[in-house]
């Protein structure tokens, strides 16, 4: 059975569009969901092929607060051969445009590419310490692959959420697991928390302050301000 038409509070599951990828939550609707179905679900860039990745669940007080999307529908045999055929373009891909960046002596490194379900772009995540022209780079991709292709360079701290790893703590980084965005991380956090300036110790793998020194940081400085103590640091 695919559906379920009970009434009751509504249950969530995560979803992963790419073997190493993180998780997204979304209601499953009237779907009776198990982990390893494969569905088609609703995102900012259009319908996206994923795999369920938990046991369904009930919403809880833990989860951020940002709107949950349904499940779309369950994916059907054609979706996931197209999803393989996707797989298949995006490593041609990946290797035509490293081929492209060595020939024409381009000073970026290459990270991913993502081809959107529909094949309506095609998406390249590179790492550059300048500004790099590649419009002559875009123009051989448009002509090789007949989609819109965009370039996007990202940052240490991205290319940490997109590779994932484990932290201090022994747990998978934060960054690819629930955070959504990077908020500004100073070193006066770590202060506050009366924690070890040692860089080694408070530096995520990205080489970058721990986003997870914001966490508490708040409730340490109400809880010194209800104290009455004063912070000349």
């Amino acid at each position: 059975m695919n559906r379920d038409d009970r009434k009751g509070p509504k249950k969530i599951v995560s979803v992963r569009f790419r073997r190493d990828g993180r998780c997204y939550e979304f209601y499953t609707g009237s779907f009776v969901l198990k982990e390893g179905d494969q569905v088609i679900v609703e995102t900012k860039n259009g319908q996206e092929l994923g795999m369920v990745c938990t046991k369904p669940r009930l919403r809880d007080a833990s989860m951020p607060s940002r709107p949950i999307k349904e499940i779309f529908r369950l994916a059907t045999s054609e979706d996931i051969e197209q999803k393989k055929n996707n797989e298949q373009t995006e490593a041609e891909a990946m290797g035509f445009c490293k081929e492209l960046i060595e020939k024409k002596k381009l000073p970026m490194n290459l990270i991913s590419a993502e081809l959107s379900f529909d094949r309506s772009k095609l998406t390249f995540f590179y790492i550059s310490k300048t500004r790099v022209d590649f419009r002559e780079l875009v123009k051989d991709l448009v002509q090789k692959f007949h989609t819109h292709v965009d370039m996007r360079q990202i940052g240490t701290r991205d290319l940490a959420r997109m590779l994932s790893g484990v932290g201090h703590c022994g747990r998978e980084l934060c960054c690819s697991v629930f955070l959504t965005n990077f908020d500004p991380i100073s070193i006066r956090m770590a202060k506050e928390q009366e924690l070890s300036l040692n860089p080694t110790k408070i530096s995520g793998i990205c080489g970058r302050l721990m986003c997870c020194l914001s966490f508490e940081y708040d409730d340490y400085v109400k809880t010194k301000k209800a104290r009455g103590e004063n912070d000349k640091k």
